[in-house]
């Protein structure tokens, strides 16, 4: 892979944060009511005096707040819209694949082969069910490899995961990687673009999109962080 187009890779991943996880994320944020969560008030009071040392109503407002729009409505919303960059990937790499399941095609810089590659977000991200929907699809292309002179191997089909650890990947996976290889994270970056730093770059490259937009995302958080305080208040605790 050249290196411009390494470069188009962090560029699209860049306008993929820009354009739809950044604006997804903030709308979550600004829509968040007291009403929208779903309250333990037993651990709710545990984590404000964990988190902060009491639980007034601003601390409980943050035991809500954080873990809801640092965490669990951004991973949800990288999951539900991972298509988007994938398909930014093929454009930009021009490895866009025509046969029915498999996301890119690319010469591996490591083995010098062309892989047939089916993308997922991360290492938990696929359910039973889609064992057997990935293994067809890698089956049917053997065989036409077959008719067709492809002359593939089983390694030439591949899986692969745009973020996370090999140690991580969920029971599902490891089912599919003891008949094709599931290229993890890392591991993944390096094979397609010969760098063994891509990944990490990549990841870098998402959290300058706020420093160059000038996104200060504290100032948005202790906004909203008063305004669920205030309904706390109105309710008279929790």
């Amino acid at each position: 892979m050249t290196e411009n187009q390494k470069e188009a890779i962090l560029n699209s991943g860049k306008e993929y944060f820009r354009k739809i996880i950044i604006p997804n994320h903030l709308k979550n944020l600004d829509n968040l009511q007291l009403r929208k969560f779903n309250i333990n008030p037993f651990l709710v009071n545990y984590l404000a005096a964990f988190l902060c040392g009491n639980t007034k109503p601003e601390s409980l407002a943050k035991a809500l707040v954080y873990p809801r729009i640092l965490a669990t409505s951004l991973s949800t919303s990288f999951g539900q819209n991972i298509q988007t960059f994938i398909s930014s990937l093929e454009e930009v790499t021009g490895c866009a694949s025509g046969i029915e399941g498999i996301d890119i095609e690319f010469i591996d810089a490591i083995d010098n082969r062309r892989k047939y590659c089916q993308c997922k977000a991360g290492p938990q991200t696929i359910n039973k069910d889609d064992i057997a929907t990935i293994l067809g699809h890698f089956k049917y292309l053997m065989n036409k490899s077959r008719l067709d002179k492809m002359h593939l191997q089983f390694d030439d089909l591949i899986v692969g995961v745009l973020y996370g650890e090999k140690t991580d990947l969920s029971a599902n996976y490891k089912v599919i990687d003891a008949h094709y290889p599931v290229l993890c994270g890392a591991d993944f970056w390096e094979h397609l673009t010969g760098d063994n730093k891509f990944y990490y770059k990549l990841s870098k490259a998402f959290g300058q999109v706020v420093e160059e937009d000038k996104i200060d995302g504290s100032v948005l958080i202790k906004k909203k962080i008063k305004e669920i305080a205030a309904e706390i208040t109105e309710k008279g605790g929790l």
